[in-house]
């Protein structure tokens, strides 16, 4: 490997006007309400741009190195594990967004409150922070991969070098800056996959080119098994479903029916995305047969010339720094609301403010270890949006349901999912069940079982925990 000094410098040039662009917007961030928020007075966001941000966000280096790293390996069928997520933002515009919107909350554990108390609210806060640092890890691993070719380094020094860099972008701007950057973000994204899938297609010689040199069942939509891509289907709707960035988005927009329009632009894009991602790893494997799975996109961008690799390289960047934005500002508003505010008898809003900026920085900076000793970044990924799909069990009920279950039972049921979610991802996923289906059924179980003891004790049904969460300020 030589380094790419072409591709190098567009990369750098692309950063460093998106950093000039963060720094104009950092000027208008002053409270913390604007940096949570991203919006100050009665200003909203218009819809499109919240669905751009909202794709923005979930297709970081994880989803896309990691999809092209499944496709190497199953092919097109890796492409649900992105449509899963268009699906998840189909029935968030219809069931959802709304609701989140009228309540009045930008942090997911504000909503359990009213319904579950305020234990549940710190357990939820605290699983979210989990699986939002879970979702970093793959988006540095993914960077690393990337970095590591365009700067003919060791992925370990790349990948720490991906970290320091998106904390230092992070910290400049919050969720205002999120906002706007990753509109560009998402742009250029599309521009760079755009870019990745013409060459690799145009090296192999075409689509009919590639079928020739691939096994028939790498273009079976249903090859990497029917178990695994309903489980995608589980997760990446849970995932939309109570993922704390998407609240805050929904958040920025002035109505629920311009929170249902960018939840709906957000599923459009993501289709094609998908699809697009599971060919350059299918195009790696035609080209590159015998590499390790993980630098299935990284291989193609080493093949690119200078210029052509810059726009591709650049859209990666654009999918870790848009991504790894919206995760940083979503843990630090979780640990400013819920734990910093609750902490501090007489908050002050300069120390406030600059509590959260020095959080972004420690939560940006926490994954970078483990991200070095990632194998799979799908897997990781995937785990991050199994522990979320957890919680839009209870989103469910909350919003629809709020007698089912009680409250010592909602506490129980994010405990324990978990628990048991992640052990059976460490165990490698038992008897072939995914620990999708184990954050699925065990909420229902716990709070069913809740209920059940609730009636006996009270010979009675059990009345509901609280109302449904009525509009308020959070």
């Amino acid at each position: 490997m030589q380094t790419n000094y072409v591709a190098l410098a567009i990369v750098v040039g692309y950063m460093v006007s998106l950093g000039l662009l963060t720094s104009i917007v950092q000027r208008s961030v002053t409270t913390t309400a604007t940096f949570t928020s991203g919006t100050s007075g009665r200003t909203g966001v218009p819809a499109v741009l919240v669905g751009l941000m909202l794709m923005s966000e979930f297709i970081g280096t994880s989803a896309s190195v990691g999809t092209a790293q499944e496709a190497y390996i199953f092919g097109i069928s890796a492409a649900w594990n992105i449509i899963a997520l268009g699906a998840g933002f189909l029935f968030y515009a219809y069931f959802l967004a709304g609701k989140y919107k009228e309540s009045g909350h930008n942090t997911i554990s504000a909503v359990f409150a009213e319904v579950y108390g305020q234990e549940t609210k710190i357990a939820t806060s605290l699983v979210m922070i989990f699986a939002l640092q879970t979702v970093a890890v793959a988006l540095y691993a993914g960077g690393g991969a990337i970095l590591s070719a365009l700067l003919a380094v060791d992925r370990t020094v790349a990948t720490v070098i991906c970290g320091n860099v998106a904390v230092f972008y992070v910290f400049m701007g919050g969720m205002k800056s999120v906002v706007y950057t990753n509109v560009i973000h998402s742009i250029v994204k599309y521009i760079g996959i755009g870019v990745a899938v013409y060459f690799g297609l145009a090296k192999v010689g075409g689509l009919r080119e590639l079928q020739a040199h691939l096994p028939g069942e790498m273009f079976s939509w249903a090859n990497v098994g029917l178990s695994q891509i309903f489980a995608w289907f589980i997760a990446g709707v849970g995932a939309t479903f109570s993922t704390q960035y998407v609240i805050q988005a929904i958040n920025t927009v002035e109505t629920r029916q311009k929170a249902k329009a960018a939840s709906l632009y957000a599923a459009l894009l993501l289709v094609p995305f998908g699809i697009a991602t599971a060919l350059v790893g299918m195009c790696s494997l035609a080209l590159f047969p015998g590499i390790k799975s993980i630098d299935a996109f990284s291989a193609l961008i080493e093949r690119m010339d200078g210029a052509m690799a810059g726009v591709v390289a650049a859209g990666l960047a654009a999918s870790l720094f848009g991504t790894i934005a919206a995760i940083s500002v979503s843990t630090a508003t979780l640990l400013y609301k819920d734990f910093y505010a609750r902490l501090v008898a007489k908050e002050d809003e300069a120390q406030s403010l600059h509590f959260i900026r020095v959080t972004t920085i420690v939560v940006g900076l926490l994954p970078i270890a483990l991200a070095i000793y990632t194998p799979n970044i799908l897997q990781v990924t995937f785990l991050a949006k199994a522990v979320r799909a957890s919680l839009s069990v209870l989103v469910v009920l909350v919003f629809y349901a709020p007698w089912f279950g009680t409250r010592t039972g909602a506490l129980w049921s994010i405990l324990s999912s978990l628990a048991g979610t992640v052990a059976w991802f460490m165990m490698g996923n038992p008897f072939g069940i995914d620990n999708a289906y184990v954050a699925l059924v065990v909420p229902l179980v716990v709070m069913g079982l809740s209920l059940m003891v609730e009636r006996i004790r009270t010979g009675k049904v059990a009345q509901a925990p609280a109302s449904n969460p009525r509009s308020a300020s959070d």
